[in-house]
């Protein structure tokens, strides 16, 4: 398994913040936040970033976040699937292999005619993405009106039934939604794209949020049970560090990368 940093977790730092932080804490990869390169882009060349990159042995091997793709129509879908495209051109042009997609059920599922136009938008995606050679990893959330479990994100990418899609496994969004432990056992190497790690200490599973987020191993989530079966499946992808937490914003991105990178390391096993 690859250890990774989230650039959600240092939200307030550039992109060029980063990538020096993320270095300097002895990081070899990262989940880049698309906001932060894109922004970094207005004002620096792919070239020079691509330099900046590899003079700090940096991989880019995750990205963060397509939304809109699964169930908007018409002139929003148009504008959504233009946008995907521009990110998949960003991702190919710096060898980012995966691109995280959200399943966006905000409102009730009322008909299978959504969850139909789902699983097209979802192949039609995903067919885009492989002429990048780029692979989705979709997003469950926890307290979405659909697609809120593994099983069931699990479920949709079989549908699709494209082998470059795959699924997100958020620790978070699976404790905070209905996924039970016994869904890791639907879970194979081949359907797992990307994997996001944290914890939460002290605070109902109804009251979650993002924002409760801290280091793993610093709470209440049994963490033992996923990295075992990730083991056992034989996943050698990417595991990042996915923190949401203001606190954590507040301080400096350096120490926060360095006592994640840590935390990380310890609770994969792989701690000197």
């Amino acid at each position: 398994m690859i250890p990774c940093i989230s650039e959600a977790t240092t939200l307030p730092a550039t992109f060029a913040e980063d990538v020096a932080n993320f270095a300097d804490a002895g990081c070899e990869a990262m989940e880049v936040w698309l906001p932060k390169l894109e922004k970094h882009l207005e004002t620096a060349s792919a070239a020079d970033t691509k330099k900046l990159l590899a003079d700090r042995n940096l991989r880019p091997i995750a990205a963060a976040y397509q939304g809109g793709l699964l169930l908007s129509q018409g002139e929003a879908r148009k504008a959504h699937f233009d946008h995907f495209k521009q990110r998949l051109d960003l991702c190919q042009a710096f060898g980012i292999p995966t691109l995280l997609v959200v399943a966006d059920f905000v409102d009730p599922v009322k008909d299978p005619t959504s969850l139909e136009r789902a699983v097209v938008s979802l192949t039609q995606a995903a067919q885009w993405a492989q002429a990048f050679d780029v692979r989705l990893g979709l997003e469950f959330r926890g307290k979405n009106t659909f697609c809120s479990s593994l099983d069931t994100a699990i479920l949709l990418v079989q549908q699709c039934g494209e082998p470059n899609v795959g699924v997100v496994l958020d620790v978070f969004h699976f404790y905070t939604g209905p996924s039970k432990f016994e869904d890791l056992e639907l879970l194979t190497r081949d359907l797992l794209a990307h994997v996001q790690l944290c914890d939460v200490s002290g605070v109902p599973r109804e009251l979650m949020s993002d924002g409760d987020r801290v280091m793993p191993g610093d709470g209440d989530f049994r963490l033992g049970p996923i990295i075992d079966h990730l083991k056992a499946i034989g996943y050698e992808g990417g595991v990042s560090l996915e923190l949401m937490n203001p606190i954590l914003w507040k301080a400096k991105p350096l120490q926060v990368a360095e006592i994640g990178l840590t935390s990380l390391r310890k609770v994969l096993g792989l701690a000197d």
